[in-house]
């Protein structure tokens, strides 16, 4: 298993080169000493969660939040390609935070909550500031969980006319939709770039209005499904993530 990953707002510049101490403190050096209880002579991996992490060793826990660290060499992961982005309508409950945890945990790369017309849920106000706080919190802690050291980023709630600008800077843009009156084509079957940012649009529990698809497929976005059954909103981006993850080559 890889080394339990901890996150620092920023690698000290005079540390950059590896070889210094450094002392992880606050909740995450609690959660370092008091939860996962580690000791001198283990591994732990400290990032920025844009890119930038270290493999440091365990030098002293000390006290109930303060963990001491030999660090090694600052490095930096590259931005994978392509891009994946989810557009993700807002679910009902805490199906949002669910989303958010197991598309963090395949891989994507940002996540956006999109306010759509048959969404139950409505993000306004304070109510609105509390729920994009729980998903970015979300982001934070299922990419610490999933070691990853590049976590995603989660925008601000766009509406419709935002998705489709999104929709049509893509190289390639895709709406998870399937009726009896639309001609939907396989997404495991798509011709997908090798560069460049995917987006990919799931819609609510009411699907995507039809008002919404047209605007989509104006921007450039074709209406694509995962397979014979319906799946959740909260697990269908999850789903399809995986899916592109795999034919792009990057989980080779």
């Amino acid at each position: 298993m890889t080394a339990p990953v901890f996150v620092v707002e920023r690698f000290p510049a005079d540390l950059a080169e590896g070889g210094g101490q450094y002392v992880l403190d606050g909740p995450e050096g609690r959660h370092a000493v008091s939860v996962k209880r580690l000791e001198a002579g283990e591994e732990v991996v400290l990032t920025d969660g844009a890119g930038r992490h270290a493999v440091c060793e365990v030098v002293a826990a000390e006290g109930k939040d303060r963990l001491v660290v030999r660090l090694g060499t600052v490095a930096e992961e590259p931005a994978p390609a392509p891009r994946i982005t989810v557009v993700q309508a807002l679910p009902k409950g805490d199906r949002g935070e669910v989303a958010v945890e197991t598309m963090t945990e395949v891989g994507v790369d940002a996540i956006v909550p999109w306010q759509a017309a048959r969404c139950i849920t409505q993000w306004k106000g304070d109510r609105g500031l509390r729920s994009l706080a729980k998903w970015r919190a979300t982001a934070r802690e299922a990419g610490k969980q999933s070691r990853r050291v590049r976590f995603p980023e989660v925008a601000d709630t766009a509406s419709t006319k935002q998705v489709a600008a999104l929709l049509a800077g893509a190289a390639f843009a895709a709406v998870l939709h399937s009726d009896f009156e639309h001609d939907s084509a396989p997404l495991a079957t798509a011709e997908l770039p090798a560069e460049g940012e995917i987006v990919l649009v799931v819609g609510p529990e009411g699907g995507v209005a039809r008002d919404e698809l047209a605007l989509f497929e104006e921007a450039g976005a074709r209406a694509y499904t995962l397979g014979p059954t319906v799946m959740r909103t909260s697990t269908a981006g999850t789903a399809a993530a995986a899916l592109l993850l795999g034919r792009t080559g990057r989980w080779s």
